[in-house]
Order: structure tokens, then sequence, then C-alpha cells
């Protein structure tokens, strides 16, 4: 029976310990350096590698922003359906002709009220 932990081989107490067979320090690759050498070995197309692993869908809902400021828009205009940070740009969207509306509308890529 073994009393005694055997320390795993995998950890090093120093990251930047000198490798005693080559001499030199541990030098640290790149993401892309690293999807690059992917690349060149043989896998086969049910492996996983880190360009083909999908991260899932977020549980947590989209941020909504401003389509004025860019802040974030806790608040939508019921009439024109644009989002509004403050009671300034609330005011300010209230003034804008139904063609602007429609503007932001589209960059936003909702659909227009029209």
């Amino acid at each position: 029976m073994e009393t005694e932990a055997k320390k795993p081989i995998f950890k090093k107490k120093d990251l930047s310990e000198v490798n005693p067979t080559v001499g030199k320090k541990r030098q640290w690759k790149s993401l892309k350096q690293i999807l690059a050498y992917e690349k060149t070995l043989p896998w086969k197309d049910t492996d996983l590698t880190y360009s083909n692993v999908n991260a899932p869908p977020s549980l947590k809902p989209a941020k909504k922003y401003s389509d004025i400021s860019g802040l974030i828009a806790p608040y939508t205009d019921p009439h024109s359906k644009l989002r509004y940070h403050n009671a300034e740009e609330y005011q300010t969207i209230r003034t804008f002709p139904m063609d602007l509306t429609a503007g932001y509308l589209a960059l936003r890529g909702a659909t227009s009220i029209v």
C-alpha cells in the first residue's frame, strides 16, 4: 500500500522551468499557431479541434441598446418601437418623422412600422 501521494507529472511549480532535455525556457504558442498546427494533422471528421468546437447558445437575454445614443436601453417607445435610454431621448424620438423612424428601425434590422 502506498501511503505517499504521488504528484501528477503534468504539474509544475514554476511555469518558467527550464526543460532539462532541451535546456530552453518553455515557448508559449499563440492560438493562431495552434490552429495552423492543427490543420496539418490528419484529423478524422469526428475529432474535436479548436476550430470546430461551437459554444452553446447563451441563456442570458441579449442586451438592448438605444437606437439614438447606443447606451443600454431599458425602455421602448410603444408608438415607434424605437429603444431609448432616458427621458431626453424619448422627447427626441417623439419629434421624429415617420421616415426617420423607419430608417432607425432598418439600421437595427427590425421590421418597420409603416
